[in-house]
């Protein structure tokens, strides 16, 4: 059976998803100075502005099924808000719920293979790596949002 849930552990995780977004966001900062240090010392200074233009491309293509999951999850997170649910939508709830899950770590997945497997280029692996960081931070920014947004509605 799911757990109730309500506003405030909805607000709680919002909190904490905001807190987690600063913390991406300074770890992209330390990546991008750590690559464009590491094309500069290669001789390949004049790459590192491809390499966000490139993840911001990338970016820009997963922008719409990363904010359509998110606002699938968050609806589905918000309609447990305010009851108990039976026997039957707590296995509906837990099914989708861990759907969702299998997605997330199949994309988390698909990053670090995709790393391990690239050449050691500081140019590819930068792509990787920020195209990484800013799918989560988008998904993160997405769930708050459609969280948000609900709950306004409600």
């Amino acid at each position: 059976m799911a757990a109730f849930l309500d506003l405030k552990k909805i607000n709680k995780t919002i909190k904490i998803f905001a807190v987690a977004q600063f913390g991406l966001i300074a770890i992209l900062i330390y990546t991008a100075i750590n690559f464009q240090q590491r094309l500069q010392a290669v001789g390949r200074g004049y790459r590192f502005m491809n390499g966000v233009i490139y993840a911001f491309v990338i970016q820009l293509l997963f922008f719409y099924p990363i904010f359509k999951f998110a606002g699938k999850e968050a609806d589905r997170d918000f309609t447990l808000v305010g009851k108990i649910p039976t026997p039957e939508e707590g296995k509906a709830f837990a099914k989708k719920k861990r759907w969702a899950d299998i997605i997330k770590i199949s994309v988390m997945s698909f990053y670090f293979i995709f790393a391990v497997a690239a050449p050691a280029d500081p140019f590819i692996l930068s792509v990787i790596i920020y195209s990484f960081l800013l799918t989560v931070l988008t998904y993160l920014q997405c769930y708050s949002a459609a969280m948000k947004k609900l709950s306004r509605t409600a």
